[in-house]
């Protein structure tokens, strides 16, 4: 499976608590998180988030006074076995596309993992991976 989904970038304070009191709020409202990724500066953590609904998360989020970016990643299925990135990352780069980031998951009693790209231009991404 390969699409183009809509992630959530926020900035929450890089403080105990701060994801908690965001990830109960979104869970309250059965907002199911799909992939998570966190990167921490000195007083903020980013966050980027792929959810089941973001347009809903995005309303629960600001009704938190949490600003919520709105983009458009590719997310999608990958084998969970050694070089399925490396083709991936091949694959693109012959296509020309630029990957600007990624975060992917993947569990080894599964036989797929999930990767979430954003890169130059998606559609060529799906055309380049399909």
């Amino acid at each position: 499976m390969i699409s183009i989904e809509a992630q959530l970038s926020i900035f929450l304070d890089n403080r105990p608590g701060a994801l908690a009191r965001t990830c109960q709020a979104l869970a309250k409202e059965r907002i199911n998180i799909l992939a998570m990724s966190i990167s921490d500066t000195v007083d903020d953590a980013v966050v980027r988030l792929v959810v089941s609904d973001a347009k809903k998360a995005a309303n629960i989020l600001r009704a938190m006074q949490i600003a919520a970016h709105e983009r458009q990643v590719i997310f999608m299925d990958v084998p969970n076995a050694p070089g399925s990135l490396a083709r991936i990352a091949e694959q693109l780069a012959e296509a020309g596309i630029n990957i600007e980031y990624a975060y992917c998951t993947g569990s080894a009693s599964q036989p797929n993992g999930h990767l979430v790209l954003r890169t130059n231009d998606l559609e060529a991404t799906i055309n380049a991976l399909s």
